[in-house]
């Protein structure tokens, strides 16, 4: 583990899949100690988009990089007993499961305050810890699905799922920032707290302006696609070997427009006067726009565009992002090699930077159970027991 601002502190991960793995991967980032635990047998998230010869994915190598490995039944009488060892030597415990698997397993705030004073727990959940959908289970699409965002991403015949897992990320950056204000606060308090982020109420967080619109003024949206409802031209268009992304927003940024497109008569327009109005008479400014791509190449377009300073990029495939001159030059990936893997993994650094270095990649995800032994005997455990241990199923 390298040094940061957490320096000395040590992080329970019991979470499974995006939202709570990378919250404590954050953790690991700014300098804690983080333990991940897993079922004997691999938890289910590490072998999701599998990468690796033992079969370890993508999702995991970025959520869980920089961690030790600790495999363990904590349902067990003596998993339950490490639990209790591992809490005493904690900080921060953090666990993305409902209330109820948190008590069976003795994570549950009383469990954890009992053991450790002043220990964090920092809880993501589908929906939250009260409410009459709080024991319910739940991934990123759900979120985004029941917010609204699915719908307004789409088509009226056809609601769109980002492919990308947005809530799960959120949510843990989130969940990241409430620990670190813990943290603070029992430097003040000497007491522990509970963190409780949910997928639900980071969804709703994201879509809270679309939901503001629909309290105050009722407006009824219904999804158009890549187009942008509340400026104009915001799209996406086909140039003769691609496509773009190009967003106009804001009177400035349509004037440069107008003048990129050779149509003075357009800022005389009251359908074009607003971002509001962009937005809702967009269908002619897209139309344009793409007449406009249509002749040109994805590199003459991005050109054309940068030279009249609008906003725009091309529309990649993860290959075209993996080359990306800007990416290979920058520092936002940190290489590294798992074992049986020949080719290097990027797993992208911590989404933000401190000028003093206190947060970087501090090595790579761990194999399953990879340093359970060394774990155990820091536990107090000997040889002997931790031969017992995993003779009786417990680790």
């Amino acid at each position: 583990m390298g040094s940061g601002v957490l320096d000395g502190l040590r992080v329970l991960d019991f979470g499974r899949y995006i939202a709570g793995p990378y919250c404590a991967a954050l953790l690991g980032d700014l300098g804690a100690e983080v333990v991940r635990v897993e079922r004997r047998e691999g938890s289910e998230d590490r072998f999701l988009v599998p990468v690796t010869p033992d079969g370890s994915g993508g999702i995991f190598m970025q959520c869980n990089r920089g961690k030790l490995g600790l495999t363990l039944d904590p349902v067990t009488p003596e998993g339950r007993e490490v639990t209790r060892r591992l809490v005493r030597t904690a900080d921060v415990v953090v666990a993305n499961l409902p209330p109820r698997a948190l008590e069976s397993m003795g994570l549950d705030y009383a469990s954890l305050v009992a053991e450790k004073p002043g220990i964090i727990l920092t809880m993501v959940t589908a929906f939250g810890s009260s409410g009459p959908y709080a024991d319910r289970v739940g991934f990123d699409g759900i979120g985004q699905a029941m917010s609204g965002a699915m719908y307004l991403s789409g088509t009226p015949d056809a609601p769109v799922k980002c492919s990308v897992n947005y809530v799960d990320f959120t949510t843990a950056i989130s969940a990241a920032l409430g620990t670190v204000a813990a943290l603070l606060e029992r430097q003040k308090t000497g007491r522990g707290q509970i963190v409780d982020a949910s997928l639900f109420g980071t969804a709703l967080t994201l879509m809270n302006a679309a939901l503001i619109e629909q309290a105050v003024l009722g407006v009824g949206r219904v999804g158009t696609g890549n187009r942008s409802q509340n400026s104009g031209p915001s799209d996406t268009f086909r140039t003769t070997d691609g496509w773009v992304l190009v967003q106009v927003v804001g009177q400035p940024l349509f004037e440069r427009w107008v003048r990129l497109m050779g149509e003075p008569p357009w800022l005389e327009d009251p359908r074009y006067s607003t971002d509001a109005a962009r937005g809702q008479n967009g269908a002619a400014l897209s139309d344009r726009t793409q007449a406009w791509c249509g002749a040109r190449t994805t590199e003459e377009a991005l050109a054309a565009l940068e030279a009249a300073r609008i906003p725009a990029g091309p529309v990649n495939a993860p290959a075209q992002t993996l080359e990306d001159p800007h990416l290979q030059q920058g520092s936002f990936f940190e290489s590294s090699h798992y074992p049986g893997q020949a080719r290097p993994i990027p797993v992208a650094r911590a989404p933000f930077g401190l000028g003093g270095g206190g947060a970087a990649v501090h090595g790579r995800a761990p194999t399953l159970g990879e340093h359970t032994d060394r774990i155990l005997r820091s536990l107090g455990y000997s040889a002997a027991d931790i031969a017992g241990l995993r003779e009786r199923g417990a680790v």
